[in-house]
C-alpha cells in the first residue's frame, strides 16, 4: 500500500483524524496540543496520526492535501485546515456547526 493508499484508507474509515506531530495524550508542539484542546473541549473522539513516528506520512500527507503544514485535521473525509484554521473556525462556532452537520459531536 502506498502512503497516499493508506492516508486515504485512515480518512475515509474514521470520522475525525487529526494528522499531529506527536499524540492527542502528548502532543509534540504548540499547534497541535492547540488543536488536540480544541477537540477535546468540543468532546469528539479523534484518530491521531504520529507524524513523527513516519517520515513517509510526514511528507505524504502535505502532498496528499497539497498543504505544507502540519497539524492537518480532517472530517468524514474532508480536509478542514491546520492549527489557524480550526482555532478560528472553533471561536466562531463553525466547527462545532460543521461537526453537527457531520454527525460527529457525541450524544448528549
Amino acid at each position: 500500500m502506498t502512503n497516499f493508499e493508506q492516508i486515504q484508507k485512515t480518512i475515509s474509515e474514521n470520522d475525525i483524524v487529526l494528522y499531529m506531530k506527536g499524540t492527542k495524550d502528548f502532543p509534540q508542539c504548540g499547534f497541535s496540543a492547540m488543536v488536540v484542546k480544541i477537540l477535546k473541549n468540543i468532546g469528539v473522539d479523534f484518530v491521531d496520526i504520529n507524524v513523527l513516528a513516519t517520515p513517509e506520512i510526514r511528507q505524504g500527507i502535505k502532498d496528499f492535501s497539497d498543504w505544507p503544514t502540519i497539524p492537518q485535521l480532517y472530517i468524514k473525509g474532508e480536509f478542514v485546515g491546520g492549527c489557524d484554521i480550526v482555532k478560528e473556525m472553533s471561536q466562531s462556532g463553525e466547527l462545532q456547526q460543521f461537526l453537527e452537520e457531520k454527525k460527529c459531536l457525541p450524544s448528549k
